[in-house]
């Protein structure tokens, strides 16, 4: 699959930053577009060396990691940078004092924010990018998308059955070892059950007290589950905007699959009659819908948000565009009409254009500052209020 836009967006950083750390959930194709990376260091005749650090090989090699890495020059690829946190305070003396062509491109499946060494050893030296499973745009079936969710095992497996069968895998494997790896200690039977229990809380708001109960285990430590699947890319903790206005607002975040495919394999949802006939076919388009527009924005997680009062008026997604603010809902209808909570809070928030993303591929004018339009149609409608 074309991964062009993460490759020039990657080569871009390289170019100026000595240090590049490249995020996202394991198996979602970091190791793939590293290499391509390389490949244009390597025609520039200039050398790459890679170490990954879930191989015990690597590992002996950087058991002395100033005298293996101080002499190399070119691209230095580190893969799975999370088990190696010592390794940041040396990456902080290399970027300063090292030759200003080399490079290191660092791999990592957990966020900076639970990679707290990047920022406290790193800062002014590293710049961040994030690599999700394959989004709309780089696929040409939404339907398989929307289905299966992006990882690239999934959305290419040859059959729903070897797709499921994988993403089932995924999530055994992301409990049993991702987890420990990180040096977590939270019991894998207790965040499968939150996990599974989340699958049916997306695109709600959050109710922690509720869950605790659920779960038999404090408000605590649910709140530090949640915050575990925020940081490894599992799901989205979408917060709250608010407004100074004299409605009580809703403070509580509302929860996202960030990969349709992992929540439907958690909710047991394995094709597309059986997704179609589900009880949160609503809300898992929702999802989909929401998470392939904030792709399209190409913002991070921090600059999106979702509105509502306690009298009922909400808006999925809420943002800044070009100094413009623009709000989208996500609908799974064949044509979608104006209603009076979109009215609402086109004028709590001032909003200059609402766009109402559903299934279909017409765009059509609703209102002067309403807009319907399906997902092929997102990038041609936000490149107008650019």
């Amino acid at each position: 699959m074309n991964r062009g836009r993460h490759a020039r967006e990657v080569a871009a950083l390289v170019a100026r930053s000595p240090v590049v750390a490249l995020l996202g959930p394991r198996q979602s194709g970091k190791t793939t577009l590293a290499l391509e990376i390389a490949k244009t260091f390597a025609k520039r005749r200039l050398p790459v060396a890679r170490f990954d650090l879930e191989d015990p090989a690597d590992l002996r090699r950087l058991e002395q990691p100033k005298l293996e890495l101080e002499p190399l020059t070119g691209l230095v690829v580190i893969d799975e940078i999370q088990r190696a946190p010592d390794l940041f305070p040396l990456l902080r003396v290399l970027a300063d004092r090292g030759p200003k062509s080399r490079r290191f491109l660092i791999l990592g499946s957990a966020s900076g924010d639970l990679l707290r060494q990047t920022s406290e050893s790193l800062a002014g030296r590293i710049a961040f990018h994030e690599l999700s499973p394959f989004a709309h745009f780089e696929v040409p079936d939404l339907a398989r998308l929307w289905l299966r969710g992006g990882f690239p095992r999934a959305y290419l497996a040859r059959s729903p059955k070897a797709a499921f069968g994988w993403l089932r895998d995924y999530v055994t494997t992301f409990l049993e070892r991702d987890i420990p790896a990180l040096g977590l200690r939270i019991p894998g039977a207790a965040l499968r059950r939150f996990w599974i229990m989340l699958a049916h809380y997306h695109g709600q708001i959050m109710n922690f007290s509720e869950l605790g109960r659920s779960l038999g285990v404090s408000d605590k430590a649910v709140r530090h589950y949640f915050d575990v699947l925020s940081q490894t890319f599992m799901v989205r903790q979408l917060q709250p905007w608010h407004e100074n206005i004299s409605k009580r607002q809703v403070k509580a975040p509302k929860v996202y699959f960030r990969d349709s495919g992992l929540m439907h394999a958690l909710l047991e949802i394995d094709s597309k009659h059986a997704l179609e006939h589900h009880p949160k076919v609503g809300a898992s388009w929702e999802g989909f819908a929401l998470e392939c527009v904030i792709r399209e924005l190409g913002v991070r997680s921090e600059q999106v948000f979702f509105w509502a009062t306690h009298a009922g008026a909400e808006l999925d997604l809420f943002t800044f565009l070009a100094g413009k603010r623009v709000g989208f809902e996500a609908k799974r209808a064949d044509a979608p009409a104006v209603t009076k909570s979109m009215r609402v809070a086109l004028d709590e928030l001032g909003l200059d254009h609402l766009f109402v993303v559903y299934p279909g591929t017409a765009e059509i004018r609703l209102h002067e500052r309403i807009t319907t339009l399906g997902l092929p149609g997102l990038p041609r409608a936000l490149q107008r209020l650019r």
